[in-house]
């Protein structure tokens, strides 16, 4: 796909707001990659600094909701862009550059368990906002249940051309309600929702900045864990990934939230919700693929279905929703999976 310039009104307008009258063709934008959606950025430089414009067009995009977050992260103690400019009606942002450091690209052996922990303080000053002061939407049932909608329509009909019977369809919807129960029933935070490598900046001596957060909400306390500890883009040990998130666990009461939570239960919500995330993502990243033509996202389809395995396989012997789930995605959608060029990236 052939990326479509920046509108001709956005640098003229990013100048004006920087208080320069310096025109487009003197100072021209270059593209910056951006992620699955339909908001663009664009870099520049004025006056010996770079800054960012982005184009997020208002029919689609949540600019207000944007500012929203960016401000309460802020008060929270949480780096974020700053916030120079805004245009709601054109859908126009002027932003602080923070670079091109994200963290997927210094994960390592060595360097995980530091940069982790410097998330968790993240999360835990995201937890530490009172949910009732956001202003933010709830992930409630409805949203939950509209997120797992998408594996079977997307990843299970749209990508594996499989149709589910009416037998196949109550066993998900089984599944579905006791991964939204369990949701539902955890301390309600807030959420990013995409709180990965990707979306986390290095900056600095290597603080952590955060981005691409127009989609927080207020859900379940383990859900931003789970994204970051079984990232879409990065896998690690089962044994880092379950210390980390007791590590987590651990800060939280520290700082006088989940008292009466033990670790057992946490994990317990930690790994389910993590289930759900990961059939949204299989679903998320089809649709990517096949209604908006972004194929790069189905190199990643084999390591979000390992994630997806490993909780039913460790659950299957405690549930019998999650055997049924396993034997079936094993016995109807593996062979379909097998089929599909990107399985062989796994």
């Amino acid at each position: 796909m052939t990326p479509r310039p920046a509108p001709q009104d956005l640098l003229p307008w990013a100048l004006s707001v920087l208080g320069g009258s310096a025109t487009a063709a003197a100072l021209p934008l270059s593209a910056v990659a951006g992620d699955a959606s339909a908001r663009r950025y664009f870099r520049f430089s004025s006056g010996g600094r770079s800054y960012i414009a982005a184009d997020a067009p208002p029919a689609t995009q949540k600019n207000e909701e944007f500012v929203r977050v960016a401000g309460l992260l802020a008060a929270a103690g949480v780096t974020v862009p700053s916030l120079l400019g805004v245009d709601l009606e054109r859908g126009f942002l002027l932003l602080e550059d923070l670079g091109d450091r994200l963290l997927l690209s210094a994960l390592d052996a060595d360097s995980a368990d530091s940069h982790y922990h410097h998330a968790f303080d993240i999360l835990a000053k995201m937890a530490a906002v009172r949910p009732d002061h956001t202003g933010l939407g709830e992930y409630d049932r409805s949203l939950l249940t509209e997120e797992l909608s998408r594996f079977s329509q997307w990843f299970v009909h749209g990508l594996l051309d499989h149709v589910p019977t009416g037998a196949e369809e109550n066993l998900l919807n089984n599944l579905y309600s006791q991964l939204i129960d369990s949701a539902l029933e955890q301390p309600r935070v807030l959420v990013h929702r995409d709180f990965h490598s990707r979306n986390l900046m290095l900056v600095g001596q290597d603080e952590l900045a955060v981005i691409d957060f127009q989609d927080a909400v207020i859900g379940p306390v383990t859900y931003d864990l789970v994204s970051l500890l079984r990232d879409c883009y990065i896998q690690w040990p089962v044994a880092s990934v379950q210390a980390w998130a007791r590590d987590y666990h651990s800060l939280l009461r520290s700082r006088g939230v989940l008292n009466e939570v033990d670790a057992a239960q946490f994990l317990r919500w930690f790994d389910w919700v993590g289930l759900q995330r990961h059939l949204k993502v299989l679903g998320t990243f089809a649709r990517l693929y096949l209604r908006d033509g972004k194929p790069g996202y189905l190199a990643d389809l084999p390591l979000v279905i390992h994630y997806v395995l490993e909780i039913v396989d460790k659950y299957a012997s405690e549930e019998r929703f999650f055997a049924d789930f396993g034997a079936w995605f094993r016995s109807c959608l593996g062979p379909l999976i097998e089929l599909q060029a990107w399985s062989k990236t796994a």
